[in-house]
């Protein structure tokens, strides 16, 4: 598959997972100054990795939640939630996630990360 491919493929996933509003929003953010880092995330992060068959977009979206608490990054992280809900995660499997996040990436970093999914869920009108 070419680059081109791969990137057109992994826009539409972007799109599907996070809404065409936020892709939309979040690469015009960056203009043409980070138009080259928006090509290797639609290319290679969704049109690679994230569309590869073994495993669920639910599991990937768990997985890059806990990755992204871990790192203390909590815009990524908010924008992970959404795509985890939106990947059918419940409030509740989220909850288990965010409690492994405190055993093995800090308390402080479960806080954070349970604050931001609350105000995530309630954008949602989701009660949790």
């Amino acid at each position: 598959m070419d680059l081109q491919e791969l990137y057109r493929r992994g826009l539409a996933l972007r799109k599907e997972i996070f809404g065409k509003d936020i892709v939309e929003k979040r690469m015009a953010a960056v203009g043409e100054y980070g138009a080259p880092l928006q090509n290797i995330v639609n290319a290679y992060a969704y049109g690679d990795i994230w569309a590869r068959p073994g495993m669920e977009r639910k599991t990937r979206s768990l997985m890059v939640m806990a990755m992204t608490a871990a790192l203390n990054r909590p815009a990524e992280f908010k924008v992970h939630v959404n795509g985890a809900l939106n990947s059918g995660s419940t409030p509740e499997e989220i909850r288990e996630l965010l409690l492994m996040i405190a055993l093995y990436c800090g308390i402080p970093a479960s806080n954070d990360a349970h604050r931001i999914a609350l105000e995530t869920f309630a954008e949602r009108g989701i009660s949790a």
